[in-house]
């Protein structure tokens, strides 16, 4: 495959056609001086060598600042591919970061999902048994209608407790009430008893009339 097919830029095909050309020159002007030997020159050959070897300069003056242009352009190249290949470095760094911190979100959902949570051990009405109770709560979502069943079971709670420290405070009434009667019964026993002895020389003079 000829070199010259590879090579698409315009800018680089010219300057590719002037170094063929500034070859095509040399070689025509080697060729003429190789033709024209002698020690005696006519006018017409110098003039012809001399014409000749000014176009070669042309043209390898012109070569020159083409290769001088596509130099220049070269290093803007490399400076806007450098400046791109910085954007894309920079762009891939957040990609990663971004890609790292999506695994590190799935992770963490993966483990609140795995998470064995209080209120699953919590012994809550089931779903059907609250829906018959709170029909009003069937097109709440699944989410929704957990939150209400939880607060159903805080509720339910709360009356149990308090409707157990009402009976706590009943039972210790109940044996304050208690404790006070035996300690009445007791008085009560204690007066009999000097009721009693009080009475016994009475019972004595009784039974001696008798």
């Amino acid at each position: 495959m000829n070199v010259d097919n590879l090579i698409t830029d315009q800018k680089l095909n010219v300057i590719l056609q002037t170094s063929h050309q500034a070859c095509d020159q040399a070689h025509a002007l080697v060729d003429l001086i190789d033709q024209n030997t002698s020690d005696t020159l006519s006018a017409t050959q110098k003039a012809e060598i001399s014409k000749q070897q000014s176009l070669l300069l042309a043209t390898v003056a012109q070569l020159r600042g083409l290769n001088r242009h596509a130099n220049l352009a070269a290093r803007d190249t490399k400076a806007v591919t450098l400046e791109a290949r910085q954007t894309v470095d920079k762009l891939h760094l957040q990609l990663q970061n971004l890609y790292y911190e999506q695994n590190h979100l799935q992770d963490e959902i993966a483990a609140c999902e795995s998470y064995d949570h209080k209120y699953r051990q919590l012994p809550l009405m089931p779903v059907d048994e609250f829906l018959a109770q709170y029909p009003d709560q069937a097109t709440d979502d699944e989410n929704a209608l957990l939150f209400a069943r939880i607060d159903h079971e805080r509720v339910e709670r709360e009356t149990l407790e308090n409707q157990r420290q009402e009976l706590l405070k009943r039972k210790q009434k109940l044996i304050a009430d208690n404790k006070r009667r035996k300690e009445d019964l007791a008085n009560l026993d204690n007066d009999l008893e000097k009721f009693i002895d009080a009475a016994k020389p009475i019972q004595k003079l009784f039974e001696k009339e008798a």
